[in-house]
């Protein structure tokens, strides 16, 4: 058997050793340039929600907006590019398409726009930039580096996607979870087997170097599981769902509003003037938020400044995303989830419903709205498992995970993941295939009774450009078909004329399918003959003639979903 045409490979897991290390080396450099610019503008090594307040408050708008300015024309000649070179730059589209490399130039663009952003304290994330780079980073090794050996590079580019963002969260089988849903649409063991390794070696090489503590504090409280704890989980993911498809809204807004300004610098610097202004009623919108999911966790917000805060980041994430800010909507989402979270199980202990620990809902919710806003309840309920180190909350935040997302699918609302968008259609569409009925896709057919001429039967044929003409008595019951072919040849040996009865030439035994049939019915129907359409008739015994399926009608849709 040869290994190289499997999609499971020795070749596969040998080069995502590799590729994991280089992700990880990637992300540490983006931290690092980030924290350079820290340095420079603020003069401190703190989160950017505290290094601000060594600037004047007045000053924070204009400090925001002038990073979205530059921010804006990196993103610009990244948008010209794109344009003129018709490429994908997003490694999740490049992933899914089966492309041959991500972009360099476009990808640089976008991340010099994210460092901009970021640095001057955007309410964005930092992992979209993080893991564009380590996919780019994997496609170049993919090219180069691992060229002659028969594996494609999107599958590279893969492995250094889940490595890159595993590196970023310590989330090893979240982010192999992550590429599989969202990129393949899928979590089958042979393409997530490689992303696994690849992985676990980022996080390997992390903890190597000195970054081995979990993400959030939350490894040794016990979430205990009794009604109440449960009853306020099922709130948080319906809450979180709601509060989900709200960011996605409020998102897409920003967005069409943003869109009327063509200038990207000058989009991007309003975006930065209009977060920087909502810093000065709390300058924990700005950035991703890490640091204030930490005090969230610790207890040091009260109900007041949760809501708050909750509502901001809200705003802000929005503003940031809807200018074209480049960064990534996990750790908004996280922080979001966090606040919804802590919240809800303060009310609950307001009203006499007092949990064991409050705090550790802020883990529930993190999970939900995650889930909710990128359409990935499994990847998000991992995440947050793995980023706590507390196995007790597996229980909860598949709950609230799954809840979540069912509640933005129910609403329609699309993911932030144009990706996924495309797996949610194809799947409705498979569904709709395996479960429709032929009823609604029969057209009109050719039908004569048993006492009309053949010449007629050719007339209609003729006019309708159909090979089979259906024959039917008084009642509309099927009787069979005459072939044109048939009636042609017969005419041509004398066998028949042109005012022959077309019951004197008719097939009594054609194939047939009936309308109350599945679509799949019918398809396996069509592998039985060499036909085009067969007859649709209501039911078995009373057999009326309905119309006609076409193999056509079938093909188009299957291939919504093919």
């Amino acid at each position: 058997m040869n290994d190289s045409k499997h999609a499971l490979s020795w070749n596969s897991i040998l080069v995502a050793i590799p590729v994991g290390c280089a992700a990880a080396l990637v992300t540490l450099g983006f931290r690092a340039i980030i924290a350079v610019i820290n340095r420079l503008l603020f003069h401190s090594q703190q989160d950017i929600t505290q290094a601000m307040m060594v600037w004047p408050w007045f000053l924070w708008p204009v400090i925001v907006g002038l990073g979205g300015v530059v921010a804006g024309y990196f993103l610009r000649c990244a948008t010209i590019l794109e344009r003129n070179t018709r490429v994908k730059t997003d490694y999740l589209e490049v992933i899914n398409a089966r492309l041959d490399a991500v972009p360099t130039k476009t990808s640089l663009f976008r991340a010099l726009s994210s460092i901009a952003s970021i640095g001057s304290g955007a309410s964005i994330g930092k992992e979209g930039p993080m893991v564009q780079l380590a996919a780019l980073c994997g496609s170049i090794m993919g090219r180069y580096g691992f060229k002659s050996l028969a594996l494609k590079n999107s599958d590279v580019v893969a492995m250094a996607a889940a490595a890159g963002l595993s590196s970023v969260y310590h989330a090893p089988l979240a982010a192999a979870i992550f590429v599989a849903e969202i990129a393949f649409g899928i979590s089958a063991l042979q393409r997530l087997i490689p992303l696994v390794i690849a992985s676990a070696v980022a996080v390997m090489t992390m903890w190597a170097l000195g970054f081995r503590s979990p993400i959030y504090p939350f490894a040794t409280v016990q979430f205990q599981l009794s009604p109440t704890t449960l009853g306020i989980t099922i709130i948080v993911g319906l809450l979180s769902g709601l509060t989900g498809w709200l960011m996605i809204y409020l998102i897409g807004r920003s967005r069409q509003l943003f869109a009327r300004i063509n200038n990207l610098p000058l989009r991007l610097g309003l975006g930065g003037v209009a977060v920087g202004m909502l810093a000065i009623i709390s300058t924990d919108i700005l950035g991703n938020g890490y640091d204030v999911i930490v005090a969230v966790m610790a207890g040091g917000l009260a109900l007041k400044a949760l809501l708050l805060l909750l509502l901001l980041k809200m705003v802000a994430t929005a503003l940031s995303v809807g200018s074209n800010a480049v960064g990534g909507l996990f750790t908004p989402a996280l922080l979001v989830g966090a606040l919804l979270g802590v919240a809800i199980a303060t009310l609950a202990s307001l009203a006499g419903v007092a949990p064991d620990n409050t705090l550790l809902f802020a883990a529930v919710g993190m999970a939900a709205v995650l889930a909710a806003v990128s359409q990935a309840p499994l990847m998000a309920m991992l995440m947050v498992l793995e980023m706590t180190l507390n196995s007790s909350l597996l229980f909860p935040l598949m709950i609230a995970a799954v809840l979540a997302s069912m509640v933005v699918y129910r609403l329609q609302s699309s993911s932030t993941y144009p990706v996924i968008t495309q797996h949610f259609s194809r799947s409705d569409a498979k569904f709709d295939f395996d479960n429709g009925i032929i009823a609604q896709f029969i057209v009109a057919g050719v039908a004569l009774l048993p006492h009309e001429s053949v010449g007629k039967a050719l007339a209609m044929s003729t006019l309708k450009r159909e090979r089979f003409v259906y024959i039917v008595d008084e009642h509309g019951q099927f009787l069979g078909v005459v072939s044109i072919h048939d009636i042609a040849h017969k005419i041509v040996e004398h066998e028949l004329t042109l005012d022959s009865p077309v019951s004197a030439v008719m097939d009594t035994h054609f194939p047939c399918v009936y309308q109350h049939q599945t679509i799949r019915e019918g398809w396996e129907a069509f592998t039985q003959v060499t036909l085009e359409r067969l007859p649709v008739l209501n039911n078995a015994h009373e057999r009326k003639f309905l119309g006609a399926l076409t193999k056509t009608s079938l093909i188009q849709q299957a291939s919504a979903f093919i």
